[in-house]
């Protein structure tokens, strides 16, 4: 059980330090990213995101109305007839003035790993903003590093979501250790498809 511990325990401090330099940095090279990616989160039965989900749109709009990126990736789970998040994202940053064209949806993102590997292998994303909450950042920017995308990470404020769920810190820290592996063996996610490249495509 130590070992355990130990083990799970360093390679949560490996994934936090190795991707802390790329929170909150800005955008450091002069040609701007490709995207800014925005991870899904839950949203409600009347159609609008939740608080964390709508913090992390909030992020976005004010990243690409500052002129940060030309797009916006969003990736979320679009598993179910009844359940659509990438629906609910782009209807809300459309709501905030935010051209359609300009918003690029990826619905088959049903987790971080597979967000970020079909950003690469779908979408052709060289380059990213990526946009969540800290505590999720790191794993993401993990990810980014793992496939090949130069990433930074902005923090989408935790204010009017579950910030003091422990139970979610108790998740994330198994969820890195998760990723860890699956980024080792890297798998396929389970959808792939033709490449649509994020500066071409439009949906």
């Amino acid at each position: 059980m130590l070992l355990l511990a130990l083990v799970v325990l360093g390679i949560n401090l490996y994934m936090i330090l190795t991707t802390s330099d790329e929170i909150d940095t800005g955008w450091q090279a002069e040609e701007k990213p490709d995207c800014i990616m925005v991870l899904g989160a839950s949203v409600r039965s009347d159609g609008t995101p939740s608080p964390i989900l709508k913090n992390r749109l909030d992020a976005a709009s004010v990243l690409y109305e500052e002129g940060a990126a030309p797009k916006i990736l969003l990736s979320g789970d679009d598993g179910q007839d009844e359940y659509n998040e990438v629906a609910v994202m782009k209807s809300y940053l459309v709501d905030a003035g935010i051209p359609g064209e300009d918003i690029v949806t990826d619905h088959a993102g049903f987790s971080t790993y597979e967000t970020v590997y079909r950003a690469k292998a779908v979408f052709c994303v060289d380059s990213a903003i990526v946009v969540t909450q800290k505590y999720h950042l790191y794993r993401a920017l993990y990810g980014c590093e793992r496939m090949g995308i130069e990433a930074t990470g902005t923090v989408a404020s935790d204010m009017g979501g579950d910030a003091g769920d422990e139970m979610r810190e108790l998740r994330e820290i198994l969820a890195r250790v998760k990723d860890f592996g699956m980024w080792i063996i890297k798998p396929d996610p389970k959808y792939l498809g033709e490449k649509i490249p994020i500066t071409e495509g439009v949906n």
